[in-house]
């Protein structure tokens, strides 16, 4: 029995516009619920991992049907922490061929924007767990919700928890008066295992591939050993770097696959056309819980874990919401060469 996974982030309510529509065209929005490091933990949670969650959220009844909403998926709640004004929502207008996607913020104030350090019983959070994720997201959102983190990660390094990060960077919300530059190398330096992509890299770190080039629809992987081997360099505890390949031919066509280096050998994923993407929101999140899982259940098989990543995210693109509700036997199905899609009777 593997011990428990912990995610610590916000959660927000998602209103997206029916199908391909623009905002200015919709008269309704479909409510679902998201955000990065809760989309990781339904993924585990799908997956048979015990989970929790740790957020904060607002005691009133959308709070409350939040929190039934990550039961629904098995994910433990019983962390969170209540108070503050309200949940932060996000619209999604949806793109289509060569119009992108887009997403508008309304998160100001929310609950967790304004959590303080010694809110959250760290030592009670992490009893019976052995890993800790959180993403570059939960920083940017305020100082308050960066030092909450920090403190998280150095408990967890405290108690021997293993720590992993998605770089995640987010421009419009790097608005407090700090830089992603500024604040996130003290959070990676406590971190054990770092997922990003070609910006992540970049705009966090100040860490730039070479010959890179992901309108082209094809991004190779070989490029990226440089990239980890600097972020290893840099911070030491740092034992596994791991990088989504996504190539955008359009919006409804990209090309995906992954690279993990591990210090001394670069490994690299099948990779992956989806020509008919449904839902990409949550498509990263959907890659680091199916990491996660694979580094907890294929010990000592990299390759093997990093394939399952990049099956399972393949798949959430099939999926709307930000949740990637798909089996461990469907993303072994995908990994072993079925994508014939065929009716399962």
């Amino acid at each position: 029995m593997n011990k428990k996974v912990v995610t610590f982030g916000e959660i927000m309510l998602r209103l997206a516009t029916p199908g391909y529509q623009r905002f200015s065209q919709s008269n309704e929005f479909t409510a679902t619920y998201g955000g990065g490091e809760a989309n990781v933990a339904v993924s585990l949670s799908n997956y048979g991992i015990p989970v929790d969650f740790v957020t904060r959220l607002p005691k009133n009844d959308i709070g409350r049907a939040c929190m039934m909403d990550l039961r629904k998926y098995g994910v433990g709640t019983e962390q969170i922490v209540w108070g503050g004004e309200r949940l932060g929502i996000y619209f999604l207008e949806t793109g289509a061929v060569s119009r992108g996607s887009k997403v508008v913020y309304d998160r100001a104030h929310s609950s967790v924007s304004e959590i303080k350090p010694g809110m959250v019983d760290w030592n009670a959070v992490f009893e019976g767990a052995g890993w800790f994720h959180w993403t570059g997201i939960t920083p940017a959102i305020s100082q308050d919700a960066a030092d909450v983190c920090l403190e998280a990660i150095k408990k967890a390094n405290e108690l021997g928890v293993t720590v992993s990060c998605d770089l995640n960077y987010r421009k419009n919300l790097w608005k407090y008066g700090k830089t992603a530059g500024e604040v996130m190398p003290e959070l990676v330096a406590g971190t054990d295992v770092v997922l990003g992509n070609e910006e992540d890299a970049e705009k966090v770190l100040g860490i730039k591939p070479e010959g890179i080039d992901v309108t082209g629809g094809h991004v190779e992987g070989a490029a990226y050993e440089s990239v980890s081997k600097q972020i290893m360099a840099r911070f030491p505890r740092c034992k596994k770097v791991i990088t989504t390949l996504r190539g955008s031919v359009n919006a409804n066509h990209n090309t995906w696959s992954g690279v993990l280096w591990d210090g001394e050998n670069l490994f690299e994923a099948p990779t992956y056309q989806i020509t008919h993407i449904v839902d990409r929101v949550g498509g990263g999140d959907s890659f680091m819980g199916g990491l996660i899982y694979g580094l907890l259940t294929y010990k000592g098989d990299d390759q093997k874990a990093l394939n399952f990543a990049v099956a399972a995210s393949c798949l959430k693109h099939t999926i709307y919401g930000d949740f990637n509700q798909v089996t461990v036997d469907e993303v072994e199905k995908l990994m072993g060469g079925d994508a014939s899609g065929r009716v399962a009777r």
